[in-house]
C-alpha cells in the first residue's frame, strides 16, 4: 500500500494539552510539515513565549527555547545574530505579540530582523482565563469585558498586519485561518513563503492565522469554526497584506 500520509519528523509523537477543537494543533503540524519539507529541521530554533503554547518545546522535535511574555521578537533576534545560520522562528499568541510584546514585534519588524514569525490570533487571553486581549472583537464578551467589548472605552481591535505594512523593513505578510480544509492548504503556503524569506535572507515576515478558540469564546469546536468564517473575517480580512518583493 502507499503511503499518503504520516506524522511529520518534526512533530512529537505526544498529546498536546491544548482544548478539545483548539487551533494550535492544526498550526503546529503546519509548521512541522514545512519544516521537513524544507530539511531544515537540524538547524531550526523555535521561539515560545508564555501564552498557550508555552509547552510547544514538548511537540516539536527540534529545538525551542522559552521567552518571557512579549519578548519572543527580541530574543529570536539575539539568537538570530548570534547564530546567523540557523533558522529562527517565534510562535505567538495576540495577548502576547499585540499586548505586552507591541514594542518588540514592532522594532524587530521596522529592523527586518531575518526572522519568521507566526502569529496566532484567537481574539483572547487563552493561557490566563479568557481575559480581552487586543485583538478581541468589538461586542466580544470575556472575562474582562463581560458586557461585550466597548469601542469608546477599549478602542478598536489592533490588526497587526496593517500596523506593521507600512514599515520599510517588513517584507511579507499574510494573514490566513485554519478554519476549513482549503484555508489551512492556504496558511501552510504562507508559512512556507515566510520560512523560504528567511532562508534567503530576505529580512522580516510574519504570518497571521485566525484560529479557534472554543473554550473561551463558548463554543463547541463546530460553532468556533463557523464563527471565524462569518465573524472573524470581517474584521480580519485574509489575504496577502504586503507582497515579497526579492530584492
Amino acid at each position: 500500500m502507499k503511503t499518503l500520509y504520516k506524522k511529520p519528523e518534526s512533530l512529537n509523537d505526544i498529546v498536546t494539552h491544548y482544548c478539545p477543537g483548539c487551533g494550535h494543533g492544526i498550526v503546529h503540524r503546519l509548521i512541522a510539515e514545512v519544516i521537513d519539507e524544507l530539511n531544515i529541521r537540524e538547524k531550526t530554533i523555535g521561539v515560545a513565549p508564555v501564552g498557550c503554547a508555552v509547552l510547544a518545546y514538548n511537540y516539536f522535535n527540534f529545538d525551542v527555547t522559552e521567552a518571557a511574555h512579549g519578548r519572543a521578537p527580541a530574543v529570536a533576534t539575539g539568537i538570530k545574530r548570534a547564530l546567523p545560520d540557523n533558522f529562527v522562528f517565534s510562535y505567538q499568541g495576540d495577548g502576547d505579540l499585540a499586548a505586552i510584546g507591541t514594542g518588540e514585534i514592532i522594532h524587530a519588524a521596522n529592523r527586518s530582523e531575518n526572522i519568521s514569525v507566526v502569529f496566532v490570533n484567537n481574539t483572547v487571553y487563552g493561557m490566563t482565563g479568557g481575559q480581552m486581549a487586543p485583538t478581541t472583537l468589538v461586542g466580544q464578551k470575556t472575562l474582562t469585558s463581560p458586557g461585550g467589548r466597548s469601542s469608546c472605552t477599549a478602542g478598536n481591535p489592533v490588526k497587526v498586519c496593517e500596523l506593521l505594512a507600512p514599515l520599510e523593513g517588513v517584507k511579507y505578510l499574510y494573514r490566513g485561518a485554519v478554519s476549513s480544509p482549503s484555508k489551512i492548504n492556504t496558511v501552510k503556503k504562507a508559512i512556507k513563503q515566510s520560512f523560504e524569506i528567511q532562508l534567503a535572507g530576505g529580512g522580516f515576515s510574519l504570518v497571521e492565522i485566525l484560529a479557534q478558540c472554543p473554550t473561551y469564546w463558548g463554543m463547541t469546536p463546530c460553532e468556533s469554526v463557523k464563527h471565524i468564517e462569518t465573524e472573524l473575517v470581517k474584521t480580519f480580512p485574509l489575504g496577502e497584506i504586503k507582497k515579497w518583493k526579492k530584492e
